[in-house]
C-alpha cells in the first residue's frame, strides 16, 4: 500500500503523516493483540499477522532504517512497537531487531530530520532499544533532550520493559545499566516545579505535567516492578489516575491501605551526557511543604534536534507559578489551525535562538551562531554544586564553546535568611573575551511591570525591532534608559506576590523594555515581555544582581503587604580573572558579601585576597558572610 499522501516527514508513515505515530499505533495494537490473542482462531491470527502485523512492522523497521535506527525519541517507539508484536508472536527476529536494530545499514553520516536533528550520532556504532537506554540517558537518568520529550519517550521504554521483565525475564531489562529506567522515572519527577509541571527546557509545550498518561505508567510501573516506595503514593494520589493493570492495582491498593508521605523533590545535579561528562541540569530548592522556590540551571549539551542554543539560561518558580520563564517550544501541539499542530517557523526563528532565554548574547549572535552542526558537538561545563548548607544552596558552571575564544562563568545561588521573606536568587554572570565586544543579559519575567527605579525614554511611538536576525527581529523596543553606574532595580507583581530585581551598572551601560511580537503575520508567539541589560564595548563583563520574592496582594482585602523588596542595591567589588567579589546591601544595613573562586573549585583550596584595606580569607570555591552595618 502507498505512504501517507502528506509525504512531509523524513520517514513519512502510512497510516499516518510519519513514521513516529505508526509507531505509537503497533505499541498500542501489539497490547491490544496479545489481551485477544487467545481468543482468536488461528486461521483469524494467520491473516491478521501476514496481511498487516507483521508487515506494519516491517515497515516502520526494514523499510525505514533511518527511523529505526537512531537514538531519539521516535525510534525508541518504533524499537518498542516491532519488540512488543514480537513477544505476542514470539519471535526472536522481531525481538532481536527491536533490541540490537537494524544491521548493515549505510545512512548519510549529515541526514538529518525535519527538525534539523542528526539521524545518526557522531561515533553511534549501535541501535536499538539497548543502545537508547545506553546512548540517550545519563546514569543519573537526565535524558539529553530534556523532560518534556523524556516523559513523550519513558512510554515506550516502560511498555517494552514491562512486557520484557514477563517475557523474558533473564534480560533483567529493570536492572539494566544500574536501574537506569527507575532513576530515569526519578530524574523525571525531579524536573518538575512544586505544581508538578516540567521545566519547559529545550523543546516543550508548557503545562506539560507529572499529571500525563506517561508517568502514570512509569510510577506505577517502578513501583510495581523496581521499588514500592511509598513516595511514590504521593505522586499516585496527585495524580489521580492509575494504570488498568497489575501495577496500577498495586498502587491502588497501597494508596487505599498505607499512609502517603510528602514527595520532596531535592535539590540535585543531574549529569549529561551517556557518561555524565556533558554538562548538567543544575536543581536548586528551597522551601517547605506549603511553598517552594526552584531554579533550573541549565548547562547541558544541546539536546540533539529539540535543543536550544541557550547555554548556562536559567528559569525560575514558585509554589505559585513560573516567575523568571524559559519560552519554551514555539508550536501549538496538536492544534490544526496552527501549522498542522507541528513545530512553527518560528521555532527556529525564535525559541532556539539565544535570545529568547535568560542566557548571555555576545554581539547580538546566538550562541554556536545557531549552527546545530557546532552546538551538539559542543556542551558546557559544571564547576561547582554544593547544596550541603540548606539556607545557601550553590551552583556554578562555564561554557568555553558558544562563542570562540570567549568563556562564560555562571554562578547561581538561593540564600534564605531571617531578614528576607522568601529565598533570594543571587546571579553572578561573567564574560572572558579576545576583543571589545556588546554584550546583552536578558530577563524574561513573568507578571505586570510596577515600577524602575531609573529614567527611561518611552519607544512606542516610534517602535523599532532590535535586530533582524537571531531572534532579534521578533523583539520590538519598548522603551530605552541609562543607567549612570547605579544599581538597576524593576519590580513586578503576579498572581498575589511582588518580585523585585536588582542588578549591578557601570557607566555606559544601557537597559531596554522589549516586547514579543515583531515579524510575527500570523500570531504564532505571545506577546512575553523583557528586560534587557546591555554592556557596549566591554571585553570582560560582568553581570551581578539579586531577585527578592515579597508581600502578597489580595484583591478582596485590597491591601498591598510587603509590597517593597529590601535589596537596595549589589556592588561588584572585585572582577578579575582568579576572583570575583560582590557585595549585597539592604535597607536595614545588612550586608552580604559572596566572594567566589573563578580558576579553582576544589574544595579543600585555601583562599586570601585584599580589598582595599580589607583581607578574606575563606576555603573552597566560594565563601558568604553576613556582615552588619
Amino acid at each position: 500500500s502507498p505512504i501517507h499522501p502528506t509525504n512531509r516527514s523524513y520517514s513519512t508513515g502510512k497510516l499516518f503523516w510519519q513514521c513516529l505515530n505508526d509507531a505509537n499505533w503497533l505499541v498500542y495494537v501489539s497490547q491490544a493483540y496479545d489481551c485477544v490473542y487467545n481468543y482468536l482462531s488461528p486461521e483469524d491470527r494467520a491473516l491478521i499477522e501476514k496481511d498487516l502485523l507483521r508487515p506494519f512492522a516491517d515497515f516502520i523497521s526494514l523499510e525505514n532504517p533511518r527511523f529505526f535506527n537512531r537514538i531519539h525519541n521516535h525510534s525508541t517507539w518504533g524499537n518498542a512497537a516491532v519488540g512488543m508484536l514480537g513477544l505476542v508472536l514470539e519471535d526472536e527476529e522481531l525481538i532481536n531487531r527491536a533490541l540490537y536494530g537494524l544491521e548493515h545499514q549505510e545512512i548519510n553520516a549529515q541526514a538529518k530530520d525535519n527538525d534539523g536533528g542528526l539521524i545518526i550520532l557522531p561515533g553511534q556504532k549501535k541501535a536499538g532499544f539497548l543502545a537508547q537506554l545506553d546512548n540517550a540517558f545519563s546514569p543519573d537518568g537526565y535524558y539529553t533532550e530534556g523532560p518534556y520529550y523524556q516523559r513523550y519517550a519513558i512510554s515506550p521504554f516502560i511498555f517494552f520493559a514491562k512486557a520484557l521483565a514477563n517475557k523474558r525475564p533473564d534480560l533483567k531489562i529493570f536492572d539494566y545499566r544500574d536501574q537506569l529506567l527507575e532513576k530515569a522515572v526519578y530524574a523525571l519527577l525531579y524536573q518538575s516545579d512544586f505544581r508538578g509541571e516540567f521545566f519547559p527546557i529545550n523543546d516543550a509545550q508548557k503545562g506539560m505535567s507529572l499529571r500525563s498518561r506517561e508517568l502514570i505508567a512509569a510510577v506505577n510501573a517502578i513501583y510495581d516492578y523496581v521499588n514500592p516506595d511509598p513516595r511514590l503514593l504521593a505522586i499516585a494520589a496527585l495524580q489521580k489516575k492509575v494504570e488498568l493493570d497489575q501495577s496500577g492495582f498495586k498502587i491502588s491498593q497501597a494508596l487505599k491501605s498505607e499512609e502517603k508521605p510528602v514527595f520532596n523533590r531535592p535539590s540535585i545535579e543531574l549529569r549529561d551526557g551517556k557518561d555524565g561528562t556533558e554538562g548538567a541540569l543544575g536543581i536548586l530548592r528551597q522551601g517547605n511543604a506549603e511553598q517552594e522556590l526552584c531554579l533550573a540551571f541549565k548547562y547541558t549539551a544541546q539536546g540533539l534536534g529539540h535543543g536550544h542554543y541557550d547555554k548556562l539560561s536559567y528559569s525560575l518558580y514558585d509554589d505559585q507559578q513560573e516567575v523568571i520563564q524559559d519560552y519554551g517550544a514555539a508550536r501549538w501541539v496538536n492544534i490544526d489551525q496552527k501549522a498542522g499542530g507541528r513545530y512553527l517557523p518560528e521555532n527556529k526563528t525564535w525559541a532556539k535562538q539565544t535570545i529568547a532565554h535568560n542566557t548571555l548574547v555576545k554581539n547580538k549572535t546566538s550562541h554556536f551562531e545557531a549552527t546545530f552542526e557546532v552546538a551538539n558537538a559542543n556542551h558546557s561545563e559544571g564547576y561547582f554544586f554544593d547544596v550541603s548548607d540548606p539556607t545557601f544552596q550553590i551552583s556554578s558552571a562555564k561554557d568555553h564553546q558558544a562563542y570562540p575564544g570567549t568563556t562564560m562563568h555562571r554562578t547561581m545561588a538561593l540564600l534564605q535568611d531571617e531578614a528576607f521573606e522568601y529565598p533570594l536568587v543571587i546571579d553572578i554572570m561573567r564574560a572572558q573575551s579576545p576583543a571589545k565586544a556588546d554584550f546583552d543579559l536578558p530577563l524574561w519575567f513573568q507578571g505586570h511591570l510596577l515600577s524602575c527605579n531609573l529614567p527611561y525614554e518611552s519607544a512606542l511611538n516610534k517602535r523599532t525591532t532590535l535586530g533582524t536576525d537571531f531572534g532579534y527581529e521578533h523583539l520590538w523596543l519598548e522603551a530605552k534608559g541609562e543607567t549612570d553606574a547605579k544599581s538597576l532595580q524593576i519590580s513586578w507583581f503576579k498572581e498575589g506576590r511582588f518580585y523585585t530585581h536588582t542588578a549591578n551598572t557601570e557607566a555606559q551601560d544601557s537597559f531596554l523594555f522589549a516586547r514579543l511580537g515583531a515579524n510575527d503575520p500570523n500570531f504564532n508567539l505571545r506577546s512575553d515581555q523583557t528586560m534587557i541589560l546591555r554592556k557596549t564595548g566591554r571585553q570582560n563583563p560582568i553581570y551581578a544582581s539579586v531577585l527578592e520574592t515579597h508581600g502578597s496582594y489580595n484583591p478582596v482585602d485590597e491591601i498591598p503587604l510587603n509590597p517593597y523588596g529590601k535589596i537596595k542595591s549589589v556592588e561588584v567589588v572585585l572582577n578579575e580573572i582568579d576572583y570575583s567579589v560582590i557585595t549585597i546591601h539592604t535597607d536595614l544595613g545588612w550586608q552580604w558579601q559572596l566572594a567566589i573562586s573563578n580558576t579553582d573549585q576544589s574544595a579543600t583550596s585555601e583562599h586570601q585576597i585584599t580589598i582595599g584595606s580589607n583581607k578574606i580569607s575563606w576555603k573552597g570555591p566560594h565563601d558568604l558572610k553576613k556582615i552588619s552595618n
